[in-house]
């Protein structure tokens, strides 16, 4: 059997793709005499950045090839089956070694010099493409790591005794994120929904302010989605509105966040951007929230486009799922940052700025790991709070006590949890209709949209208590499709809202998610409108806008929208409600791991509400990861 037939086998089983097929095929017209475990090789390469993997991590392909090509544990890898092509049978045979000397020895591999189509780094194999991104990143970031100042003047340091009086927090961690970013020109500040990133942000830049004697410096604010961006700008101001600094330090601080793509200027039908090596950016600071959600292409296109003064500050939640598209960078940059694996060096500098002894670890970490600071105390939920509770166990892959608390829900009244027997449940239905204001469902918008103003003038304001109030609620999915994904649960909402609906796209309080960015609009992938009849009873799509206000836009002007009653946990990156429902499937999926179901919690604010269709999946999601290769 040739390799192309053998590959035909595996895409009949969906243990690869068409695209892999094709890159195989590239690799044969490079090479017709290839040999075979380096064609294979190209295959698996390929559909683990289909995965989300920038790599393909050889090592382990020999000791866990069913978790690196994902398949199924019962597919009888040692003998031919119906489930396991003659082909895995005999590639799990070959060993580390034999697997590295095809490799070494092919022409479509190097070590990163050349040409050729794949790299081989240590027992990691990449498309090329994917390698050059991580070396850009590794070289600007240990470029940014190198101290940037040996003291800081007195005068800052009084103003950090003014910004940090007594905290709750022992040690003070987000003192420590602000005096350990003020020695070099790269920091990363992680921690979980509530942990004070965007304040500590804020007072970071009120020092590095301070630090430059009050001269300009060009502050650019970024995140990956206009949701995110939105979100940043809107807790900067509330933050700022708490801090106790002069007028003209508050001034200087940006206020309003755009997002990574027009940061960097995007070009149409491009991989490229305006800002790069060529056009750098003009900027002393740069600053992205929600970096989780940033992929490798990005984060290496934003790193070529910095110049290399730029101080760049990263913020995110690092157990959050990674960006949809290839490589989990926010959590590689943070591997280890639980640890403190701090050296005496940087102890030394915490304790002489902060004030801060901490205890010496039993062995110190990465240069990496001296400018990432963990924020660990939660503003936003305490020990009563069944969703912080929650988030905890399921970030510690703790099943039993995850299920535990979401049944507890005496001590934790803001938790929920039912088992349905089919996605036309009638508990589903009361909990999306749900019109009290206490727990939040699509009910509630629905009353705003009928109490409809009389008076013209007041249509701005109308419009934005229904956003508002949309808001408020949402339904999140691990799944695109199934009645249980997406699109099932979507039309099935829609016929429980509007029973007396006509079919048709649009219709008053549909509301949509956009799905492709329009720079003409200015609506970015994962905005949220509402449809509203405007006081001339036309249909029109209504968005908040950067200036708080209400943008009444046609549908018929509009990008590639989809409905969004329900939308995936990925989607809801970036964003907050006071109350979520997250259905999970009824079978287990690659895509339903650990991360997905602490993101899906971490969004609610207020209540947080399981659906499960079979009582086993939640259990076998907060035990399964998505992390491959680390």
């Amino acid at each position: 059997m040739s390799q192309l037939q053998s590959i035909n086998q595996w895409i009949d089983l969906n243990y690869l793709t068409q695209l892999d097929k094709a890159f195989v095929c590239f690799l044969l017209d490079q090479d017709p005499a290839a040999n075979d475990l380096a064609l294979w090789a190209g295959a698996w390469v390929s559909h683990q950045l289909g995965s989300g993997e920038v790599y393909l991590d050889l090592d382990k392909l020999c000791k866990q090839p069913e978790l690196i090509l994902a398949v199924p544990e019962d597919a009888g890898l040692e003998t031919e089956t119906e489930l396991a092509p003659d082909s895995l049978v005999k590639l799990k045979a070959y060993k580390l070694e034999q697997w590295l000397a095809a490799l070494n020895h092919s022409p479509l591999v190097s070590s990163g010099l050349g040409n050729t189509p794949m790299v081989l780094d240590g027992n990691r194999l990449y498309l090329r493409r994917y390698w050059q991104y991580q070396q850009t990143l590794n070289s600007a970031i240990h470029q940014r790591l190198q101290p940037a100042r040996d003291q800081l003047p007195e005068s800052l340091q009084q103003q950090l005794l003014a910004l940090f009086p007594a905290s709750p927090e022992s040690p003070d961690w987000q003192k420590i994120a602000c005096v350990l970013a003020l020695r070099a020109r790269f920091a990363i500040i992680t921690g979980g929904p509530g942990t004070g990133k965007t304040t500590t942000l804020t007072k970071l830049l009120a020092l590095l302010i301070e630090l430059a004697n009050h001269q300009k410096l060009t502050i650019l604010l970024a995140a990956p989605t206009g949701k995110a961006a939105a979100l940043v700008s809107e807790s900067i101001n509330k933050a700022l509105g708490r801090l106790d600094i002069t007028d003209e330090i508050k001034q200087h601080i940006p206020k309003k966040a755009s997002t990574l793509h027009r940061l960097l200027g995007s070009r149409h039908d491009s991989r490229r951007y305006v800002h790069d090596r060529n056009n750098l950016l003009v900027a002393d600071i740069v600053i992205v929230d929600e970096a989780s959600m940033i992929d490798l292409e990005m984060m290496s296109a934003l790193l070529d486009a910095l110049p290399e003064d730029t101080q760049l500050i990263l913020l995110g939640d690092k157990d959050q799922l990674a960006s949809v598209e290839a490589g989990s960078v926010m959590g590689d940059l943070c591997h280890g940052a639980e640890n403190e694996a701090y050296d005496t060096q940087t102890r030394h500098w915490i304790e002489r700025y902060a004030g801060i002894e901490l205890v010496e670890p039993a062995s110190s970490g990465s240069a990496l790991n001296q400018q990432t600071i963990m924020l660990r105390y939660s503003h936003r939920f305490d020990q009563h709070s069944g969703i912080g509770q929650l988030a905890l166990a399921v970030n510690n892959g703790n099943a039993a006590l995850a299920l535990g608390i979401l049944s507890d829900t005496v001590k934790y009244p803001d938790l929920s949890h039912f088992i349905l027997k089919h996605p036309a449940d009638k508990i589903l239905k009361q909990l999306i209709t749900a019109k009290t204001s206490g727990k939040y469902g699509y009910g509630y918008y629905l009353e705003l949209i009928n109490n409809r103003p009389t008076d013209n003038t007041q249509y701005q304001h109308w419009a934005k208590q229904v956003l508002a109030a949309f808001d408020t609620f949402q339904i999140l999915c691990a799944l695109r499709l199934g009645p249980w994904g997406v699109s099932g649960l979507n039309q099935r909402i829609e016929q429980w809202l509007f029973p007396k609906q006509k079919p048709s796209l649009w219709y008053e309080g549909r509301p949509v998610m956009i799905t492709r960015n329009d720079y003409n609009l200015n609506l970015m992938n994962g905005d949220i409108g509402i449809t509203l009849k405007d006081s001339h009873n036309k249909l029109r799509v209504v968005f908040p806008s950067d200036e708080s206000e209400i943008r009444w836009i046609s549908p018929m002007r509009l990008p590639d929208v989809e409905t969004a009653f329900a939308m995936t946990v990925h989607k809801s990156q970036g964003s907050e409600f006071n109350h979520v429902v997250m259905v999970l499937p009824e079978v287990r999926s690659l895509v339903l791991t650990r991360e997905l179901v602490y993101t899906g919690i971490t969004r609610a604010k207020e209540n947080f509400t399981l659906l499960e269709s079979h009582a086993d999946i939640f259990n076998q999601a907060v035990l399964a990861t998505c992390t491959v290769n680390n």
